[in-house]
């Protein structure tokens, strides 16, 4: 009863909050996407399960951290593997973002800009595609460089705020579920908590509505993986790491295409989850002959 009680005012504590903070800003702001205030609101939006967390656990149950949500930062090789899949994963989404019909590779990397052209001005749009043209290197490599970089620090610290929630508190609660079950629960819960911000424009501004549905399976897919790297590394930080390096690095799946629209290609599209879902795949095979732990078939705690 007490773990369902957590886990109840937790959920509760953490929609309302979010989804207040989101209705707030639409009505103050009309929901503009790609503005200074929308980057506060989406940096503060993924410390709400962290706060939470928070309140759930020290302020009204008066217990500690550290015992049951996986915060440790003994650095193992799962930290590695959780730092270098997402990048993995947005190459992949590129390569099968390529083989769609109507994508095709655009050598001038302007793929990104022209993706959100409805949401910047004219001016703003030339601005970046003549910054690109005279980049040193290719944009590929600097992203990749900047966002691995990211990944273990800033971007890292933000996706803390949630990865407590979701990987940390959550991946407790449901301790006694089978893995795949978890995760299914997890990641419906983490993709439904975005839908304020994907009805703004955010990840999908195409197509807000589907963009709601399209998330919700991509946390789903998402989420084996990075519960299997929090259980592996015996930390949270872990997935932290993989969520915050995806986060930094998912433009190299779209800056060097041209065509296909936002359900399709990118990260967030049809291409990211094929993606995902063969890295889900290759970690399952390695799960269950080769590390035979089978972590992925089994309940979470034994």
């Amino acid at each position: 009863m007490k773990r369902f009680n957590q886990t109840t005012l937790f959920l509760i504590l953490t929609f309302v909050i979010s989804f207040s903070m989101a209705a707030a800003y639409q009505l103050l702001t009309g929901g503009a996407v790609g503005t200074i205030s929308y980057t506060i609101l989406g940096a503060t939006y993924m410390f709400v399960p962290a706060l939470s967390v928070v309140i759930v656990k020290k302020l009204i149950f008066k217990e500690k951290l550290h015992s049951d949500m996986q915060i440790s930062f003994k650095i193992n090789k799962w930290f590695f593997a959780a730092w270098l899949i997402m990048p993995l994963s947005a190459f992949l989404t590129l390569g099968v973002s390529l083989l769609f019909p109507g994508v095709s590779y655009n050598p001038d990397m302007t793929g990104l800009a022209e993706r959100f052209a409805s949401m910047t001005s004219p001016e703003q749009l030339e601005e970046m595609k003549v910054q690109l043209a005279t980049l040193p290197v290719s944009p590929i490599w600097l992203i990749l460089l900047m966002g691995l970089v990211a990944g273990i620090t800033v971007n890292g610290l933000a996706a803390y705020g949630e990865e407590l929630g979701w990987r940390g508190f959550l991946l407790y609660q449901f301790r006694t579920m089978n893995f795949m079950k978890a995760s299914l629960l997890i990641g419906s819960i983490w993709g439904i908590w975005h839908a304020p911000l994907i009805l703004m424009g955010h990840n999908y501004p195409q197509h807000p509505q589907i963009g709601v549905v399209m998330m919700t399976v991509l946390c789903v897919l998402l989420t084996p993986l990075l519960l299997y790297f929090t259980i592996k590394s015996k930390s949270v930080i872990a997935a932290a790491i993989a969520h915050g390096t995806m986060n930094a690095t998912a433009t190299i799946s779209i800056i060097p295409i041209t065509g296909g629209n936002d359900l399709l290609v990118g990260m967030p599209g049809l291409a990211g989850m094929i993606a995902v879902m063969i890295l889900t795949i290759g970690l399952f095979i390695y799960d269950r002959y080769i590390s035979k732990e089978n972590i992925m078939t089994k309940n979470i705690q034994q």
